[in-house]
């Protein structure tokens, strides 16, 4: 098989790796708020907006322009592409929702290194900023179980033989589309459990189910995306011209 590189785009490697650091650093963040130690609210912010705007460009741009569309792939590019503009948006806004925040802290003369006062602070406002975002995260984590749905269903994702690792399960293509599936799926669950407990006193069950969910998927996410550098380069050295 050879590919023409030159004609096509594959980055969902600084995608995954984008994806599972932000799962990540969202429980981070929530365990630190939980616990009174959340106090410059910048770094979180920068912490957050960098991932967001990686996830923002390159979804937008494989929504737009559908590249794996020319390696035979094109439904990677709704599953991949959609689902990372989506919550790099969603990264975004609330980066511009932090910095705001601790502008309006600064304003009030709020000693930011004060990190029980500022996370009581943020506690009790929180949840109404997030609200109105929580019914587009509902939303998202019904389409990636959607998204899973279909992998299993068609037998999505397999790798091709070319493709270093991965390419060792290209003649059971029910392995790769079940794992995918499953992580897509549980992603989804943990966005969901997300945005429902979005309120003053959140439901500890929820909480619980949720950043076990994203912890798991964060781990994987970022694993899958930091051995696709090896697996994708090896992909490329072994189809182009």
């Amino acid at each position: 098989m050879v590919i023409h590189w030159e004609t096509t785009a594959v980055y969902n490697t600084i995608m995954s790796v984008s994806v599972g650091v932000s799962l990540l650093s969202i429980v981070k963040f929530f365990s630190h708020l939980n616990s009174n130690k959340i106090g410059h609210l910048e770094g979180w912010a920068l912490g957050f907006g960098i991932p967001g705007f990686i996830l923002t460009l390159t979804g937008l741009h494989m929504t737009l322009t559908w590249p794996l569309s020319k390696m035979g792939f094109a439904f990677d590019d709704i599953i991949f592409g959609e689902s990372s503009l989506a919550f790099g948006v969603l990264l975004l806004a609330i980066t511009i929702l932090l910095w705001r925040k601790a502008n309006f802290y600064l304003k009030q003369g709020i000693d930011m290194n004060d990190t029980a006062l500022v996370s009581e602070n943020l506690k009790k406002s929180l949840p109404h900023y997030l609200k109105p975002l929580s019914y587009f995260a509902i939303a998202m984590g019904c389409s990636l179980i959607a998204m899973g749905c279909a992998g299993v269903t068609f037998r999505l994702f397999a790798a091709p033989p070319q493709e270093p690792i991965s390419g060792l399960f290209a003649a059971y293509p029910m392995i790769e589309a079940t794992f995918m599936s499953i992580l897509l799926a549980l992603t989804g669950v943990g966005a969901i459990l997300f945005a429902v407990n979005q309120k003053e006193k959140p439901n500890e069950s929820f909480a619980k189910l949720n950043k076990g969910a994203w912890i798991i998927t964060g781990i994987i996410w970022t694993s899958f995306g930091i051995l696709n550098y090896f697996t994708h380069i090896g992909l490329i050295v072994h189809t182009m011209k």
